[in-house]
């Protein structure tokens, strides 16, 4: 099992398995594939362990916006028509074409506007060049602040000292 971080998507956490002698060249099919038809390659991950052997791919658009279930629908035939011709598969397979979804860091307006409510953490860095977390409920992100939630009164960080915004569980 592999996996591949492009421009635009967010790495899945580290696999225990051990790399398939052919992953490399899986990835550089399914990236040009990926790239013909409008999309970056995000992660490519090939579980020989199930019977058939299943092969997931994730994509993401090139324009870096949301991949529908109709998109991978329509990307799975290319997908599937480049495998079958590079003839790297010796047997059957499952392919899954799928979204990575959204990672723990928050960074676009759509993120920040989806999660209103969600608890956060925020990393800032103080005047003297230490990092600090707060966290609390995301409540908005203004064009200079970050707006959170801590036990019903509204902090606003300003956005030049934020170095990031993460999900995090609530702690109830």
């Amino acid at each position: 099992m592999s996996t591949l971080k492009t421009v635009g998507c967010e790495a899945p956490p580290p696999s225990r398995q051990l790399s398939h002698p052919i992953l490399a060249e899986l990835e550089t099919i399914a990236s040009a594939t990926a790239e013909k038809n409008g999309f970056n390659l995000c992660g490519l991950h090939l579980h020989t362990n199930l019977i058939p052997m299943t092969m997931q791919v994730q994509i993401r658009h090139s324009d870096g916006g949301d991949v529908s279930l109709d998109d991978c629908a329509r990307f799975s035939e290319p997908m599937g028509d480049a495998i079958e011709a590079s003839e790297l598969l010796d047997q059957g397979y499952v392919l899954e074409i799928s979204s990575p979804g959204i990672g723990e860091q928050l960074k676009t307006d759509k993120d920040f506007k989806t999660f209103k409510g969600f608890p956060i953490e925020v990393t800032i860095q103080n005047d003297s060049g230490s990092n600090l977390s707060r966290t609390g409920l995301l409540h908005e992100r203004s064009e200079t602040h970050v707006h959170l939630n801590i036990k019903g009164q509204i902090k606003q960080i300003p956005r030049e000292e934020v170095i990031s915004v993460r999900l995090t569980t609530s702690k109830s």
